[in-house]
């Protein structure tokens, strides 16, 4: 259903100062949303800060040639934060995904704003513009600049461009629609370019990516009769081949590619102790449903979560509750 941007025009008439945040890890939709955001409201004389429960991946940082995104601790401090008129998050309504913002926001008086299109959602106190149908935040966002009059410039078109191919898949998720591609046609037209976009993002990588990808794939393991393909990645990994956690990006997606499978997860073991899952799907089976089970969430085929430590502990309470989803999944 079509967002009435009406509220939000209204929000933005009648303030200054602005806060724009996202979830942890950030992706190239919560990215490339931000920054887009960020110079539209900038175009209406409004100051903008964008701060971030984490720092921007290295992959990503091309999107952001100035820095314009911050993260909290270091030089950005809480009573920094607070010194706002409206927070807006974009990319998620779910306070396990703001972390340490999202202590924050609820302390905060501000007026706060949800712009976002994933199905797992929290009550964060906040005029909501959401739509679970939408391919991508950065759609959404490209739908404002629209409502709002103004032209999107060419580093906003990049921005955009990333945002929706990058969760889209490069537009082979079932998510695409014809809309889809009059945007990104749209957003090309405007100044963005998809070969340098995809240069960037997956010709750019590390001796130490592919490394750790071949531990990834010789971990693979198929359960449920084939239905299922799992594999995981632990702190050793990164110490012996020097990647980085944000190296494992997309990983999961090469599972998918067995013949036969419908689901996938991989778990990542992180620098805290948790273990970061990333589940995919591409058959009817919700793995958002599967997802909320451990306080995580996302879309019916493609969603996350963060369990506690040890890898193993953590790969077996997910693999019961996967085994159970696809038990009650059976194909006819």
């Amino acid at each position: 259903m079509p967002i009435d941007w009406a509220p939000l025009q209204k929000i933005i008439q009648e303030n200054q100062r602005f806060v724009l945040t996202s979830h942890v890890r950030p992706d190239a939709d919560a990215i490339g949303s931000e920054l887009a955001l960020a110079g539209l409201l900038e175009q209406l004389g409004k100051d903008v800060r964008i701060i971030n429960p984490s720092a921007t991946p290295n992959h990503l940082m091309f999107l952001d040639p100035d820095n314009r995104v911050t993260c909290l601790g270091g030089d950005i401090t809480e009573v920094e934060v607070h010194n706002t008129d409206v927070h807006i998050v974009v990319d998620t309504s779910a306070w396990t995904q703001l972390a340490t913002m999202g202590r924050i926001l609820r302390a905060s008086p501000a007026i706060k704003v949800v712009i976002d299109h994933h199905l797992s959602s929290d009550d964060l106190g906040a005029v909501e513009f959401k739509n679970t149908q939408a391919e991508a935040t950065g759609a959404l966002i490209f739908q404002l600049s629209q409502t709002l009059g103004l032209t999107v410039t060419a580093d906003q078109a990049m921005a955009l461009f990333c945002a929706i191919a990058t969760d889209t898949g490069w537009y082979r998720f079932s998510s695409t629609t014809g809309e889809t591609l009059r945007i990104a046609g749209q957003l090309i037209d405007l100044g963005a370019s998809p070969h340098l976009i995809y240069h960037q993002l997956y010709e750019q990588i590390t001796f130490a990516r592919i490394q750790l990808t071949a531990r990834v794939l010789q971990r693979v393991a198929l359960d449920c009769d084939g239905r299922l393909v799992y594999t995981s990645v632990g702190l050793k990994d990164f110490e012996e081949t020097g990647a980085l956690p944000s190296e494992t990006e997309d990983l999961v997606n090469e599972c998918l590619k067995i013949s036969g499978t419908e689901c996938a997860f991989i778990a990542v073991e992180q620098r805290n102790r948790q273990i970061k899952i990333s589940f995919r799907s591409r058959s009817g089976v919700n793995v958002a449903a599967v997802a909320e089970q451990f306080a995580g969430g996302g879309h019916r085929q493609a969603a996350g979560a963060l369990l506690q430590g040890p890898l193993e502990t953590a790969v077996e309470a997910v693999l019961t509750e996967m085994r159970k989803t696809l038990l009650d999944n059976q194909p006819a």
